[in-house]
This record gives structure tokens, C-alpha cells and sequence, in this order.
């Protein structure tokens, strides 16, 4: 796991290796073990790269790394989990190898079938591939987008790096907000790929290949998506059979992600997916799973910490929990910086604070990330597909009835759910999924000072599969797949984990599983209010009673409690404040209400002050960040 950047110029100019430096030590957290560099002899191209040391942690593994006669150079994040399989073969075809990391394979890969080398790699990567002899970057992302890669490009050069701080150390790179998607941040809490906060910023999509010729032409390519069969088209199988080999792609997955010099552990939860992988790693390896839990003091909503030492206890672990307190919003500043921009979902703190604790035992952990994903298992899925069979004439009822109710107390509770339901059943199908997770919602054009314009909505629905050819569930999945989890669940972790120089791994984002559970049934994944069916059946000899009967909680926070308690200054005086630089973006009136009713108890919209309040700290960093950009780099404001 470690960090990218380098630049490619369009018009002869060289590159300068100490603005290649200044770019890949903004990214020190995400490798600290190690850095290099490279650059061109005709000054064209310049690598950077910071390493976090996981497979051969010699000096042998460190990058930039080149094939033996330096004609392929590449710079690469990740880890690369058919590398051995891929090495043989390499190996076979006459190759020489000079060290044992996987990203020796990537140089040689190139040199046997060129650009659609990624095709052929599993793992989670972003990678920077230079052909020397072409003058062609390759620039390619992991298939569910775990790792991150930005780009900027103008007609004399292209900038990239993991994380857009890279890129902005860059002096002719401009740092300037791209104020359209204030709108989406406010909808989402965070802005849809593959557009970022910033003018001129852009990601590489997930499962894409971007490659940049030498006279600055870019060709994309999307080399791998998800596919679900057409409605009445899943594969048959035997039920038996499909348990047998959820099990097997789910251990396989597990056993590939145990590859390591270093030590590692798991990330526990008191959910299925966490408990599952544990288990698996109980079975696999010689020693006790070193496990890691968070949870909430004074907030039992909240706090998965004694249903997780259950789990701990059943696989015999090494386990570590560690309780959080209000304070913690403490780091606020600390989480925009790595996240460089406002991130509305503040299970972020939780996951920072766990990655801290955790990067104090080991330095590669598994999660259950993706679970979820791909066996249906939030609650949203199960609300979208039952407004579809309420009839008409019930809905009315519906919304009375739960207009005599009181307001719920905190945002997990059932009522606060089932208000929600109610709220989005007329929406077309995939905008009842998309309602569900947004934070502000038919409020949005009463909060900002200028209209909303393009309607955030379409970034998401404009790209949804067609109705026509593939199950209600099978859309509902593909629309999480390529939005929720590469925009928020993915990024919440890289940035948390890779803020403290620790590597997640995701086991159930594996290729193979993810494409063996898209060609199964629906009732497989989901049937009735019964989530991840057949994963269930297929580990139910793992996972304990209590928490199989569990009801799903997610990884939240209290910001219901924490607004109305120790944060409820703290809420005024960001946001209230007469230098609040957001009022050039939001109505007072609109924000003083909403404080208002949260703290009088009229309402409960934690999330949303959360969402107001990263955004009127990131403007004020932002303009440390120029100040300090300004300095460092001798750039001029921009």
C-alpha cells in the first residue's frame, strides 16, 4: 500500500524532479517505509512514490521499479492478489525476475500484451505504468475502486496522484473550487465520481484504464463492470451447490488476502460480514486473529462492543476496543485534510480512531467491506423493492399514521426509518434507493443562496442500468455498486486507514465472488426481510445466534446526542458565526433554523449539521492550505 504522483508534459518542457518530490511527500502517510523517483532522460515524465512495505520488504520491492532494460517503469498503489499465478507464467515465458513483490509482475505483464495488461491483474490498485520507448502513461484503477487515483490535465501537461493534495503541490496546477458541485456534496456528502470539489480535478472511474500518448491524446477505456444476467435469466443452481461455493469463493478470497511480511489483523464489527471473516481466519491461520473494535460511550444505539467481544470470544482472538467520546470531533480538521475536502459521513471518526488503535499492533487488516454490496444486505434495498408492491390506496394510511407519531429519537430508530419510507415510496424505483442515503433532500434549494441548477439526482440515475433488462433487485445493486460504495464506504476506509499507514483488505470485494453472486437468484440475497440468504446458509456453522438475529446498525455515530450536548456551541460558533465564509454559499436564516429546531428538539438532523459543519471548516482550511501552497511552492493566487 503506499502513494502515487508523477507529471507528463505535452510540449517539451521538462519536468522538474523537486516539484515530483514536493508532490509524492504530501503523500507520506500513505508510505512511510520508502520513497523514490523517477525521471525520464528526456525530462518528459516524472514518477513519485512513497511505500508502505508489505510483500518483500526489501529494498528490492521499492519503486519506481523497471523492467531490466528500463524501457517499462511503473508506480503502483496496492496489492496485486494473482501475482504469483501471473509470475509462473511470466516466468515461464522466459522472464527474469530480481525480487518477490507483485509489483514486479506489472513491468513484465506490459511487455508481453502491452496497455490491457490490467485486464488480466486482480487486486485492489491504482497504477502508473510509463512505456518509455512510446512516451505513453498508462493510468488504471481496481475494479470496485478501492484505491484512489486524481488527475489534472491542460493542454501542456497531465498531473496525477493518489490523493489531490499531490497533485495541488504541483505550482501550475490551480487550486480552485468547482462551486456546481456544492449542491452534490450537500445531497450526498460527498461529490459522484469521477468529478471532485476542485476545477479541473478528475478521478480515474473504477474498473477503467486511462492511457495518455506522448502528444497528450487520452483514450479511457472501461476494461471490467459488474454484470447482473437479464430478469428470468440467473444462473440455476442447486441451492446446496451455491452454499459450497459462496463458502469456497469466500475462504479462497480470505486465504489470498493473508499474503503477507508484515503483521496483520481484522477490523470486527458485530455484524455478519466482519464475524465471517474472522471465523475464516481463525481456520487459516496458526495464530490468533488479532481483532479491532470501536464503539460510542453514553450512546448504546451506537455501541457494537460487547456483541463484538462475543465474536472475539467464539473465534478466541486477540482483541482490542477502544470507546469514543464527543471529542472526537476533534478531528474534524484532521479528517478533511486527508479526505482533502468536506466528507459528510461521519462514520468516518469511528474508522479513523480504530485505524489508529489498530496501526499500533498491525499493518494490514481485513474488513467486511462489501458484504453489503454484494448480497444485499442494507435496509434501503428492502424499503425500495416493498414501496414497489404497496398498494396505492395504503400509502395515504402510511403517511397519516406516522404524522400522530412522535418524532424519533435518533436516526436508526425504527420510526426515524419509517419515516423515510414513506417519505420516498412515489419515487421511481432507483430514485427511492438514491432518497433514502441523501442527507438533504426537497430542502436543499431553501438552504443554498443560489439555485441548485443541474438536479444532483441525475449524477447517479443518469448512469443506472435499464429497467427493462435486468431484475428490480439486480438495479438497486448496480447503482450502490458504482456509486455508494466507490464515493463513500471506499473512500471512508482508504483515506482512514492509509491516514495512519495502515492497509485494508476486502475480501468480498474479491472478482470472482463478486461476479459468481451477480449471476445468483434474487431470493438468494435477498428474500423477504432475510438479508444475505445464501451468504448466511453458507457460514451459518461461524456465525453465532445472537448475532444472526441481529438487526443490521451500520457503523454510525451519535450526532443527534452529541449536537444537543457537547457540540452544541461548538455547531453555533462554526456556523452561526458572522465570518462564516459558507454564508457565500448558504442562507443563514436556512442554517439558524436548522440549528434551532435540532437543539429545541422540533427535529433530529445531526447528519445534516455534520454536513454544514465540514463544509464551513474545509472553506476555512482551504484558504491555509493556499496561504501555505503559496509559500511553499512560490505559486501565485490563483
Amino acid at each position: 500500500m503506499c502513494g502515487i504522483c508523477g507529471e507528463l508534459t505535452f510540449d517539451g518542457a521538462p519536468v522538474r524532479a523537486e516539484t515530483v518530490v514536493a508532490m509524492r511527500d504530501r503523500l507520506e502517510h500513505r508510505g512511510p517505509d520508502a520513497k523514490g523517483l523517477f525521471v525520464s532522460d528526456d525530462r518528459r515524465v516524472g514518477l513519485g512514490f512513497r511505500r508502505l512495505a508489505i510483500i518483500d520488504v526489501s529494498p528490492l520491492g521499492n519503486q519506481p521499479m523497471a523492467n531490466e532494460d528500463g524501457t517499462v517503469v511503473v508506480a503502483f498503489n496496492g496489492e496485486i492478489y494473482n501475482f504469483q499465478a501471473l509470475r509462473s507464467r511470466l516466468v515461464a515465458n522466459g522472464h527474469h525476475f530480481r525480487s518477490h513483490s507483485d509489483t514486479e509482475v506489472l513491468v513484465h505483464l506490459y511487455e508481453d500484451v502491452g496497455p490491457k495488461f490490467v485486464d488480466e491483474i486482480d487486486g485492489m490498485f491504482a497504477i502508473a505504468l510509463l512505456d518509455v520507448r512510446a512516451g505513453r502513461l498508462v493510468l488504471a484503477r481496481d475494479r470496485a475502486g478501492k484505491k484512489p487515483l486524481f488527475f489534472y490535465r491542460d493542454e501542456r501537461r497531465l498531473v496525477f496522484g493518489s490523493e489531490v493534495k499531490a497533485i495541488f503541490a504541483h505550482p501550475d496546477v490551480p487550486m480552485a473550487i468547482d462551486e456546481s458541485f456544492v449542491p452534490a456534496y450537500f445531497t450526498y456528502g460527498y461529490v459522484p465520481h469521477p468529478r471532485t470539489f476542485y476545477r479541473g480535478v478528475t478521478q480515474v472511474n473504477p474498473g477503467a484504464a486511462v492511457v495518455v500518448e506522448a502528444d497528450g491524446r487520452i483514450v479511457a477505456r472501461k476494461y471490467w463492470e459488474l454484470r447482473f444476467p437479464d430478469a428470468g435469466g440467473e444462473r440455476l443452481v442447486d441451492r446446496q451447490a451455491a452454499r459450497a461455493r459462496v463458502r469456497e469463493l469466500v475462504t479462497d478470497a480470505v486465504a489470498r488476502r493473508l499474503v503477507s511480511d508484515v503483521p496483520l489483523g481484522a477490523f470486527l464489527s458485530a455484524g455478519i460480514d466482519s464475524t465471517i471473516v474472522v471465523g475464516v481466519m481463525s481456520r487459516l491461520m496458526n495464530a490468533p486473529v488479532k481483532t479491532f473494535t470501536i464503539g460510542f460511550e453514553d450512546a448504546p444505539a451506537f455501541d457494537e462492543t460487547a456483541a463484538a467481544r462475543q465474536v472475539a470470544e467464539r473465534f478466541k482472538t486477540d482483541h482490542t476496543e477502544f470507546r469514543v467520546k464527543a471529542s472526537a470531533v476533534d478531528l474534524i480538521d484532521r479528517l478533511i485534510w486527508h479526505h482533502d475536502g468536506p466528507f459528510g459521513d461521519s462514520s468516518a471518526i469511528p474508522t479513523f480512531l480504530v485505524s489508529q488503535l489498530t496501526r499500533q499492533h498491525v499493518t494490514v487488516v481485513l474488513t467486511g467491506d462489501g458484504g453489503d454490496e454484494a448480497f444485499a444486505g442494507y435496509m434501503r434495498f428492502q424499503a425500495a423493492l416493498a414501496a414497489e408492491r404497496l398498494p396505492r390506496a395504503a400509502r395515504p394510511l402510511a403517511e397519516f399514521g406516522l404524522s400522530l407519531l412522535p418524532d424519533a429519537p435518533h436516526e436508526r430508530h425504527l420510526l426515524a426509518r419509517a419515516r423515510r419510507f414513506v417519505k420516498f415510496m412515489h419515487l421511481p424505483i432507483v430514485e427511492r434507493l438514491i432518497r433514502w442515503n441523501t442527507i438533504f433532500q426537497d430542502d436543499l434549494t431553501s438552504l443554498l443562496q443560489e439555485d441548485a441548477g443541474r438536479d444532483p439526482l441525475t449524477y447517479v440515475t443518469d448512469g443506472a442500468p435499464d429497467s427493462s433488462r435486468i431484475s428490480p433487485l439486480s438495479r438497486l445493486l448496480t447503482v450502490n455498486f458504482e456509486s455508494y460504495l466507490p464515493d463513500d464506504l471506499l473512500v471512508k476506509t482508504d483515506r482512514c486507514t492509509m491516514a495512519n499507514s495502515l492497509e485494508a483488505r476486502s475480501p468480498f470485494l474479491d472478482t470472482s465472488l463478486l461476479e459468481y453472486v451477480a449471476s445468483l437468484p434474487d431470493s438468494f440475497k435477498l428474500d423477504g426481510r432475510r438479508t444475505k440468504v445464501i451468504l448466511r446458509e453458507a457460514f451459518a456453522d461461524l456465525i453465532p445466534p445472537d448475532i444472526d438475529r441481529r438487526p443490521k446498525t451500520g457503523f454510525g455515530v451519535p450526532l443527534d446526542a452529541w449536537f444537543r450536548g457537547q457540540l452544541r456551541d461548538y455547531a453555533r460558533d462554526v456556523l452561526l458565526s458572522p465570518s462564516a465564509l459558507s454564508r457565500a454559499y448558504l442562507r443563514p436564516a436556512a442554517v439558524s433554523k436548522l440549528i434551532e429546531s435540532h437543539q429545541q428538539g422540533r427535529a433530529n438532523v445531526g447528519h445534516r449539521l455534520w454536513t454544514l459543519v465540514c463544509f464551513e471548516r474545509w472553506l476555512q482550511q482551504l484558504r491555509g492550505w493556499t496561504v501555505e501552497r503559496q509559500t511553499r511552492y512560490h505559486v501565485s493566487s490563483n
